[in-house]
């Protein structure tokens, strides 16, 4: 009976995903504002989508500049609008490919586990960057103390609701459902609760390689659309070596420029912290070694070409090498990961948000893996013990324990000679 049983379900679970293929995505809508569409009524679709691209890119790009002069809270702001849209656009094509079954708490769940990732990674951020206002309010003190245990209930609830939620004959549907909406929350929550803690380490290090990102796309279209005539990748056809090669000595000689300019101004290299004398960011500090311009010996053989001996410039920038580098050679792979995903479900883009240009998670594909290895460049080559965090979590251990570690610290710095007998008297 039993094997009858699973047999049944097996065979309504391949039906299911037979059926499952045929099921098309809504087509795509024209959503390109009707003043354009008249404008450039008289050009040919290739150049009518040349300047609808264009224009838009720029219209982005301004809006960009405008994010950042309002600072880094607004930042933040926008980078949860993004996470949230682009978790929308990737769970609708789930659905809209199977809500034929209806299937039960799809949608709800989805956004459920959602809530509880973000109240998991924002709570630790909280934790982390304002700890003494955590400190002083008891009800985010108590919050702070059993964060991870909430996070765990409130994901154990959902897990839950899942197994409730199942349906005999769509048991195996269901579960891709599951995977779907974690691999989800992998790439888009995860992701960019890295790009708010890059933004903590200094705006650069957030402005810097999202423009690398962008200043490749555009470079590669450009190069591609004048000169592109080898194919690069079967996953993306419009995608030309010409293009990819041309972006990337574009991106790199970009990159330098930008790191340049930004690294002389302290609004940009210093570290985002929380004042708690006026409940606001700061971006004030003395730049470290990484934003004082230094003075490096060029190659004997560079220097017969451009006849300098010496050059100065900022350590950043040549950071900025390997952060522009990635956003040309690797970055690309999550745009080629996407037109894999795209291709599967038989969609040109993930949604109709941006005319010329689809959704918002077709222009962040890149962006959430540019910013994986930027988290992972500054942990690697770049961050060190903070001070600050340390004497935070010094005044929060019990007097006995602060006393034990006042007493191993002094004994350290005698025998090394830092701290003398006399020094201890005075």
């Amino acid at each position: 009976e039993l094997e009858s049983e699973a047999k049944v379900d097996g065979e309504a679970a391949s039906d299911s995903e037979s059926r499952a293929d045929l099921v098309a995505p809504p087509a795509p809508v024209d959503n390109t504002p009707e003043v354009l569409n008249r404008a450039l009524s008289n050009l040919s679709s290739r150049w009518k989508n040349w300047w609808v691209r264009g224009i838009l890119t720029l219209a982005m790009i301004t809006f960009f500049f405008i994010i950042i002069y309002l600072g880094p809270m607004v930042l933040m702001m926008i980078v949860m609008c993004v996470q949230i849209k682009c978790f929308h656009e990737i769970i609708t094509i789930g659905y809209n490919v199977y809500h034929s079954y209806d299937l039960p708490w799809f949608r709800t769940l989805s956004w459920y586990f959602l809530l509880c990732v973000n109240y998991f990674f924002y709570g630790e951020t909280v934790t982390d960057y304002f700890f003494t206002l955590v400190q002083r309010e008891e009800p985010l003190r108590i919050l702070s103390k059993y964060h991870r245990f909430i996070s765990f209930t409130l994901y154990l609830t959902g897990f839950c609701m899942f197994v409730l939620s199942l349906v005999k004959k769509h048991y195996r549907l269901q579960f891709y459902m599951f995977g779907w909406t974690h691999v989800t929350l992998l790439i888009v929550v995860t992701q960019s609760h890295l790009v708010i803690h890059n933004l903590f380490e200094g705006m650069i290090w957030f402005i810097v390689p999202i423009s690398c990102v962008i200043c490749n796309d555009i470079m590669a279209y450009m190069f591609g659309f004048f000169f592109g005539r080898t194919p690069l990748i079967k996953l993306s056809p419009k995608k030309t070596w010409e293009g990819f090669i041309g972006g990337f000595f574009a991106t790199v000689v970009f990159g330098l420029l930008l790191s340049y300019v930004m690294s002389g101004y302290r609004c940009f290299v210093c570290p985002v912290e929380y004042n708690n004398d006026t409940n606001s960011f700061t971006v004030d500090c003395e730049p470290s070694d990484l934003f004082r311009l230094q003075e490096y010996n060029i190659p004997g053989v560079i220097q017969s070409v451009v006849g300098w001996k010496t050059i100065r410039m900022y350590p950043f920038q040549i950071h900025s090498i390997a952060l522009s580098t990635f956003a040309s050679l690797i970055g690309p792979f999550g745009g080629f990961f996407a037109s894999g995903f795209k291709r599967a479900f038989k969609i040109k883009d993930f949604a109709n948000t941006i005319p010329g240009h689809g959704g918002i998670m077709d222009r962040f594909d890149c962006q959430y893996l540019m910013a994986t290895f930027v988290n992972v460049y500054i942990a690697s080559f770049i961050r060190g013990p903070n001070p600050s965090k340390l004497i935070q979590q010094f005044l929060t251990l019990r007097p006995d324990q602060q006393l034990h570690i006042f007493n191993t610290l002094k004994s350290h710095l005698m025998d090394k000679g830092i701290l003398t007998a006399a020094t201890e008297d005075e």
